[in-house]
């Protein structure tokens, strides 16, 4: 449908020969055709690993290069995303929707159309601040457009609010999907955008990226309403079924619909598999010790108060903490679904960190690519946590906002409830911390509870790609140079790590000691440590793996240098990139 055309912004015509709004938008079928294409915006398959997003959270066998503060400046318009095809599609569709005599079925896909403008828009503000706002389809001719200075982010963010808007009155009507986009998802995104612009806001006032110091409490109270409301009138509840209703609400083939807003599923009708089962049992992909450190006890105590927790083994700081844990990672007494047999942590492949466990289905989808776990984009959890964020930022939070939304939460695990006062009366010193922590948070009366909300978060969303962004909002990138570590073993011997009372691991030093059942570690070798014969297991300890987050820079990727030449200098280029042009 679409050539591409050489443009400043690459922004695409669509040929008249092949695509005529005089015969075509005439019908609900071609409606849908048409914006049957916008869900491309939607996290793909070969994109959607979730266990590869950039987090300090997550250890794979490389890094990524947001990670490591090796990012290029980008040269072409594909090499970071600054493409423009499917907006112009958007805003085509729009123009032209208006030749179908259905009001009704224009009504419902002027709402889509409405709505993956917005979530392009979003993408494009988290990634790269200001950007040239389109609402009419550009062509080859329209120079002066093609080559427009970037709108102001504040510009953006409120574009975004009104396509919100108008997504939602358009498809109302329309009722409650889970795998296409409705009504509820426009007011999920846009809890999403403006908790983001709103903290982005407060935590950059006075640098290279907020330098004006413009405030965010507007944005913030715009997300708490916008939460409330689909709280209140969604009609989505948390899903409790069973047992294990976390761990059950990830691995499954259909999405559980009473609480996901929106998601990807896939499947052999729908082009597309996944890696989740093979990833965390072969592909050295695990979790961090800071990570897994941020599990309460199951009394509602912190891990992290406990003086000896650095020198925990494996199977006791897995014990008594908060369900969620042994639904996320894979602790002591792990069996995977639809098996008997206990499994323990595979340390050949984790290199002595976390093996996760969430999206990990029966073992009939182990072969490498044949897992079909549905993925949640919005779910109703996320907007709990950005209600009970955005008011604690705000400092207006209440202990009844907390019982509405975050307790919630707590209720599903059997989880005590966050206690605002308590929260506030002593702040978590090891989230503050400069080592573990997250320094940068406002300090004030409500310190406690914003780090509380700030943990739950992390943890009802873990592996959900939402951290990378929350780590950019929160202006907390110098987290990404801090150590890498896993379990911690006080040295050479055989250690039990199923819970059953019977060594299954031995790592070793010198000559390989005799053992049946036993996976052998070498230290230096299979596994390396701290401390050099003990200590924490570390990965991407080398200086290949050094880590440099650059402050003035890496909270936005860079405007293709080729985009910023053929504008001719309109458009500017992002703090701390240096392209060499002398505009």
């Amino acid at each position: 449908m679409l050539s591409i055309l050489a443009s400043c912004t690459d922004i695409d015509q669509v040929p008249e020969d092949r695509l005529s709004p005089d015969t075509y938008f005439m019908s609900e079928a071609e409606l849908a055709q048409f914006t049957n294409s916008f869900y491309s915006l939607e996290p793909q398959v070969g994109a959607f690993k979730w266990f590869g997003e950039q987090s300090e959270f997550i250890q794979s066998t490389t890094l990524a290069r947001e990670i490591m503060g090796t990012r290029p400046l980008p040269t072409a318009s594909g090499d970071v995303g600054w493409t423009w095809t499917t907006l112009r599609d958007i805003n085509y569709y729009l123009q032209n929707s208006h030749n179908c005599p259905d009001v009704s079925a224009r009504n419902r896909y002027d709402g889509v159309a409405y709505f993956f403008r917005a979530f392009f828009y979003y993408n494009m503000l988290t990634k790269f601040g200001d950007v040239p706002w389109y609402d009419t389809p550009v062509g080859s001719a329209d120079t002066e457009l093609l080559c427009k200075p970037r709108d102001s982010r504040d510009v953006i963010i409120n574009h975004i609010i009104d396509d919100c808007d108008k997504a939602f009155e358009l498809m109302l009507p329309y009722g409650k999907k889970t795998t296409e986009v409705c009504a509820w998802t426009a007011l999920a995104l846009k809890s999403r955008a403006t908790l983001f612009e709103g903290t982005f806001r407060k935590y950059h006032a006075g640098t290279v990226f907020n330098s004006q110091s413009l405030s965010g409490d507007e944005l913030l109270k715009i997300c708490a309403e916008t939460s409330l409301k689909l709280m209140n009138e969604g009609g989505y509840s948390l899903y409790q079924a069973g047992p294990e209703p976390y761990r059950d609400l990830f691995a499954t083939l259909q999405p559980r619909s009473e609480e996901v807003i929106w998601a990807r599923i896939y499947g052999e009708q729908i082009g597309g598999k996944h890696n989740a089962n093979d990833d965390s049992k072969t592909r050295f992909i695990s979790m961090t010790k800071r990570f897994v450190n941020l599990y309460l006890k199951t009394d509602g105590s912190r891990f992290t108060d406990n003086p000896d927790w650095q020198t925990m083994q494996y199977t006791d700081e897995c014990n008594g903490r908060d369900p969620r844990m042994a639904q996320t990672v894979l602790c002591p007494g792990y069996m995977q679904m639809g098996q008997t047999k206990v499994q323990a942590p595979n340390l050949n492949s984790t290199q002595g960190c976390y093996q996760f466990i969430k999206y990990v289905m029966s073992d009939d989808f182990d072969a490498y690519n044949q897992s079909r776990a549905s993925m949640p984009i919005f779910r109703l959890a996320e907007i709990y946590l950005n209600y009970a964020e955005a008011l604690a930022e705000l400092g207006t939070l209440t202990q009844k906002d907390l019982d509405i939304s975050i307790n919630k939460l707590r209720d599903r695990v059997s989880m005590p409830h966050l206690d605002m006062a308590e929260a506030n009366a002593r702040p978590d010193t090891y989230m503050m911390s400069e080592e573990w922590g997250y320094p940068n948070v406002t300090r004030s009366a409500n310190t406690g509870v914003i780090l509380e909300v700030r943990r739950e978060r992390m943890i009802e969303l873990a592996l959900e790609l939402v951290h990378y962004n929350d780590i950019l909002r929160w202006r907390e990138g110098k987290v990404y140079e801090k150590p890498f570590y896993g379990m911690y073993f006080p040295g050479p011997g055989k250690y039990d790590l199923t819970g059953d009372g019977k060594a299954n691991v031995c790592i070793y030093t010198g000559k390989k000691p005799g053992g049946i059942g036993l996976k052998f570690l070498e230290i230096n070798k299979d596994i390396f440590l701290s401390e050099g014969d003990h200590g924490f297991a570390v990965r991407y300890g080398s200086d290949a793996f050094k880590r440099n987050w650059h402050e003035d820079r890496d909270y936005l990727y860079g405007i293709p240098t080729n985009e910023r030449s053929l504008s001719g200098g309109a458009l500017t280029q992002n703090p701390g990139w240096n392209d060499g042009l002398n505009f």
